[in-house]
């Protein structure tokens, strides 16, 4: 099961030629984790959370909506609370932010008071009235004015009106200025209510705008991804261009402040102002030394990588090609994030049943009951949690390898019309058949990494504030060093379900596979992963840009409303957000091209039984640089280094 016990030996890549299962141990492991945590869902149900979260229960035990058994030492227990089937808090405004709960005692009565009562007399009358007394169960209506106890025994005065929770039997307060005090932790920012009206406000009356300029953004990212690959050329090199001319221009500018401040600095000058002028001279020889030395650098390596950029732009117009022959590989974000979203309400759902779940308990200082788990079962949130981690993660994994699956057969088969009519929905049936153990693992060790970096990151939280520096820095270093392990582990992940896809081999002998292909082809990957990411955020950038713009001129029409900001902010995160998903998945198929490509150039030389796979874009890229590689032999008289000839087995610089 484990990586280093992998018994597969190195063997040549043989694309598409057997399809097996794979990492079987590892999917049984997942199916018996996925059984636990049905398992808890079950717990939770069976202990009677389910009622006590939708049906709500009192501050004695007793879950209104139902009859109740009694809790020995729990006063007011066991009672029958069938027609009472609302939760009704005597202060609901008293929230325990730190806590997360309503500090107040809880009553199951008949119905929510829907008009303010501002006297005890006007409850007396309300419980007459509507048979929902809303004092503690020992008090009658009629000792509502008299009673000693009445300001801890009754809801605080005036009362306000309330509403039932939809599915939820709580009464809340219409009025949501009651939770003043916890809106004002969430949100920090607002001061002014007036303020926080007028966003609102200005919202409600912008969303058809709003929602015109979303469904914008999402046709700008399918134009994109549909035109990238005419105008991927001008952006690389108009961005090598902005970066080199930036360079020489800063170091530049660098020098002449240096020139000048030692001409300055020979002037007759105060003995306080020479000596900061001397220091600012040494200072800025620094700077201009260490640029220069970066600037050089950067040349070097420009010069001896661009003939990688070129893969880059072939790279990306053959990506926008596959999209043309695989639509259904745009709407990979959506079928994730719905997966996504409805195992996240599954999940929260279970947790807020684990929250009601457990044995009664009386708290000492306050006299209420509370449900508390003890023993073993206070680790099911833990396992719990664990498994939002795991489930997300492979969840993620499997919309990688269904899109390696996809790309893969396309790019492997040389007859593009004898592809399968819908190669996602058979990469979808292949990974379900074959791969999901070598998913289940890919994301098992992504877990890994990331469970312990949550738990450093939440100590670095609590450390906020305290003396201990020390402490802080060296936490928050661990948490840098596993977000970078983290990055590392899913990019090698991606690349080894690519090579699963291909040869259908186990997940530690694919990584294992993908790693050498990707050392061999270092200086590639650092280009792809360099430009290719700075290309794509441009198109981010773009696509945010020109919907805040559409979003600006739209506003402009609407004179009534003058606060723009939060509609604008709603719709600018939005339009990030899709061309994120989008582009994604436009750099994910990027990626399995050029790990497909350096198999095909390593395995393949194009002679008769030996043809390459490869696109005409990237078959013009081969041929120019094998006549580059001529030339370059031609003038090093044969002992050229940085080209070597197209030989089974070798690279393609």
């Amino acid at each position: 099961m484990g990586c280093c016990g992998s018994t597969e030996k190195k063997q040549d890549w043989k694309p598409l030629e057997d399809r097996r299962c794979t990492d079987i141990p590892w999917l049984i492991l997942f199916a018996l984790f996925n059984v636990g945590m049905l398992f808890i869902c079950g717990f939770a149900i069976s202990t009677g959370a389910a009622s006590r979260l939708i049906s709500g229960y009192d501050s004695y035990g007793n879950i209104c909506g139902q009859k109740n058994t009694e809790i020995p030492g729990i006063e007011h227990s066991g009672q029958d609370q069938t027609l009472k089937k609302y939760v009704f808090f005597l202060d609901p405004c008293n929230i325990d932010i730190v806590k997360r709960k309503i500090n107040s005692v809880a009553l199951c009565v008949f119905r929510c008071p829907e008009t303010e009562l501002q006297t005890y007399d006007d409850l007396r009358k309300f419980a007459f009235t509507n048979g929902s007394k809303l004092c503690s169960y020992e008090l009658t209506p009629e000792r509502y004015s008299d009673d000693p106890n009445k300001a801890t025994k009754c809801p605080k005065l005036p009362v306000p009106p309330s509403k039932s929770l939809p599915v939820f039997h709580r009464c809340t307060p219409a009025d949501i200025s009651c939770y003043a005090k916890f809106a004002e932790a969430l949100i920090t920012f607002v001061s002014d209510n007036s303020v926080l009206h007028r966003l609102i406000t200005g919202v409600m009356t912008s969303k058809e705008i709003i929602m015109g300029l979303c469904l914008l953004s999402l046709v700008l990212s399918v134009i994109l991804m549909g035109v990238i690959r005419f105008i991927s050329a001008l952006l690389v090199w108009l961005l090598t261009a902005i970066v080199v001319l930036g360079s020489l221009g800063g170091t530049g500018v660098l020098w002449w402040l240096y020139v000048d401040h030692r001409v300055s600095a020979n002037t007759t000058l105060p003995a306080n102002e020479l000596q900061v002028a001397k220091d600012n001279e040494k200072a800025l020889l620094i700077y201009a030394i260490a640029a220069t030395i970066f600037t050089l650098v950067l040349l070097l390596l420009m010069f001896f990588m661009r003939k990688r950029v070129a893969l880059t732009i072939a790279l990306f117009r053959v990506a926008s090609k596959v999209f043309g022959h695989l639509p259904l590989l745009v709407l990979q974000p959506f079928w994730t994030f719905l997966t996504l979203m409805l195992f996240w309400v599954y999940w929260i759902t279970v947790l807020l049943l684990l929250g009601t779940a457990g044995n009664p308990v009386k708290n000492n200082q306050t006299g209420l009951v509370e449900f508390k788990m003890d023993g073993p079962q206070q680790y099911m949130v833990w396992y719990h949690a664990v498994g939002l981690i795991w489930i997300s993660e492979f969840i993620l994994a499997c919309q990688q390898m269904t899109v390696a699956g996809a790309v893969v057969t396309y790019y492997f088969t040389r007859d593009k019309s004898q592809l399968p009519l819908t190669p996602i929905l058979s990469s979808v049936m292949s990974v379900m058949r074959y791969h999901l153990g070598t998913v289940a693992k890919g994301a098992f060790i992504i877990t890994l990494v990331e469970i312990p970096r949550l738990i450093l990151t939440y100590i670095h939280n609590q450390l906020k504030g305290s003396e201990n520096s020390c402490a802080r820095c060296m936490v928050k270093a661990c948490v840098c060093c596993l977000w970078c392990l983290e990055k590392c582990l899913s990019y090698l992940n991606q690349n080894a379900y690519v090579a699963t896809a291909i040869n259908s081999t186990s997940f530690c002998t694919s990584a294992r596979d993908a790693f050498f292909i990707l050392a061999e082809n270092a200086l590639r990957v650092a280009t792809i992963n360099s430009v290719g990411d700075f290309v794509l955020f441009l198109g981010k950038v773009l696509i945010v840009s020109c919907t805040a713009f559409a979003g600006v001129l739209a506003l402009n029409y609407q004179r009534e409303y003058t606060v723009w900001v939060l509609p604008l902010i709603i719709v600018c995160l939005f339009a990030f957000l899709v061309a994120h998903c989008f582009l994604s998945i436009f750099e994910m198929v990027v990626d399995v091209l050029f790990l497909c490509f350096a198999i095909d150039t390593k395995y393949n030389d194009g002679s008769p039984g030996s043809e390459y796979y490869m696109d005409k874009a990237l078959m013009e890229f081969v041929e120019s640089s094998k006549k580059a590689m001529a030339e370059d032999k031609r003038a090093a008289g044969g002992n050229s280094r940085e080209m070597k000839p197209m030989t089974r087995g070798g690279t393609l610089a």
